[in-house]
């Protein structure tokens, strides 16, 4: 049995039928028998998911001034639904961290925390935590870095080098990488002389105790719930 409270959204997700992605920002999606443009929450790729004809769930503004009115909050791959907000993605953690993942349940979660030269997702207790969703490699194979901006790669080997040196003070450092997905155990990128640095970054967090943990979530209608968290570092080294 599932020892976590599952979040719950306030108002169900509507299922539509995504049939274009024209551009970052945008996916035109079929919904209550017409077609409206609908906000996409990551600017990114997803995989190599090619957006016609994708079922999806959508969730509803409350605000009735704004330009689009739903949110795609998950498509889906072979019957299962696979969140891509990745701006919900931390207000999930949350709910999860106050329930007691990665914790007593007795510390308190706070957000946006300033450590060294970063601003890292979480702070719970003497923990650290940073969470990432990478949808950029899903359903792909081992691909590399070399289409990753720059900025994303400084980013990352930012926060992993704070994340390392905070245990100097603190009990314990934690890069979740989080799917809203059962996931398999997360593939590292193939080596390439982009990710030189980012290698070294999380080989030295390692080595300084950062624990590197995948974080799997499942999304329906109602709600998000846990599915399973595991170390995924030894992926990370070879």
């Amino acid at each position: 049995m599932n020892r976590f409270t599952d979040f719950k959204f306030k108002t169900p997700l509507a299922e539509g039928l995504i049939k274009s992605r024209p551009n970052r920002f945008i996916m035109n999606v079929e919904t209550a028998g017409k077609v409206e443009r609908c906000h996409c929450p990551t600017t990114g790729k997803v995989g190599n998911v090619v957006f016609e004809n994708v079922p999806c769930l959508l969730s509803k503004s409350e605000n009735p001034n704004r330009k689009t009115q739903h949110t795609v909050e998950a498509f889906s791959a072979d019957g299962v639904w696979i969140g891509i907000n990745q701006t919900a993605v931390n207000r999930y953690v949350e709910h999860f961290l106050k329930c007691g993942l990665l914790n007593s349940g007795n510390d308190p979660v706070l957000r946006e925390q300033t450590l060294g030269s970063s601003r890292l997702d979480f702070r719970v207790g003497n923990t650290y935590i940073e969470v990432k969703m990478p949808l950029f490699y899903l359903f792909r194979e081992r691909e590399s870095l070399e289409h990753q901006a720059p900025t994303s790669l400084t980013r990352f080997t930012r926060h992993i080098n704070d994340l390392g040196d905070s245990l100097k003070d603190n009990d314990r450092a934690i890069l979740l990488t989080c799917f809203v997905f059962n996931a398999p155990k997360f593939v590292p990128p193939a080596p390439s002389k982009r990710n030189a640095e980012v290698a070294n970054a999380v080989k030295r967090s390692l080595e300084k105790g950062v624990e590197i943990l995948q974080l799997n979530l499942s999304i329906d209608p109602l709600g998000v719930s846990f599915a399973d968290c595991f170390d995924i570092s030894s992926t990370l080294i070879k």
